[in-house]
């Protein structure tokens, strides 16, 4: 039972980097499309200026880093938590578990399009409206990417927490 509790614990941690990183990620979108400054100089926009794309890289970096740590993570606990949940027999468990699963693959499909998103804005291959457009698009949806992977992680708390009763109880120190 000591290694199902750690599989939990260091998940549970890990949850507390990716908000962290979700977070910073969330802000650099912000501060991208801040850096366009669509209401304040519409005028003055040229795609492709250099520090739109600086802030674009920037943002394509922070996407690249939370990409790798969130298959990291999901990797980790696609390998280790069907073992747990199967030690203590649990059904809901294991039924609430192949949900969460299904959403990794649509939160990894969220990143890797946010990811082609920045790089179609980097290429300044669109016109100044297209650009712009764009480039809200792709602020509104890592926002909304955040928010799915912060319900997605609060539903995974509640399964941990059940998962760690469980075995806690099963060791007889329930």
């Amino acid at each position: 039972m000591k290694k199902e509790l750690a599989v939990i614990e260091r998940i549970i941690e890990e949850h507390k980097v990716i908000k962290e990183r979700v977070q910073t990620l969330e802000r650099a979108a912000n501060d991208a499309e801040a850096l366009i400054g669509f209401e304040q100089a519409k005028e003055a926009f040229m795609p492709g200026r250099l520090d739109q794309k600086k802030g674009l890289k920037v943002l394509g970096e922070l996407l690249g880093v939370v990409e790798q740590g969130l298959h990291k993570h999901f990797s980790y606990e696609e390998a280790e938590l069907p073992g747990v949940v199967e030690s203590c027999g649990d059904e809901d468990l294991s039924s609430d578990l192949n949900s969460l699963f299904l959403e990794h693959q649509d939160l990894r499909n969220r990143i890797a399009h946010s990811k082609r998103h920045v790089a179609d804005l980097v290429s300044g291959n669109m016109s100044r409206h297209l650009w712009e457009a764009s480039a809200h698009d792709m602020r509104a949806h890592i926002s909304y990417t955040r928010k799915l992977l912060e319900a997605h992680v609060e539903i995974e708390m509640e399964l941990l927490h059940r998962l760690r009763d469980n075995l806690r109880k099963a060791a007889g120190k329930g």
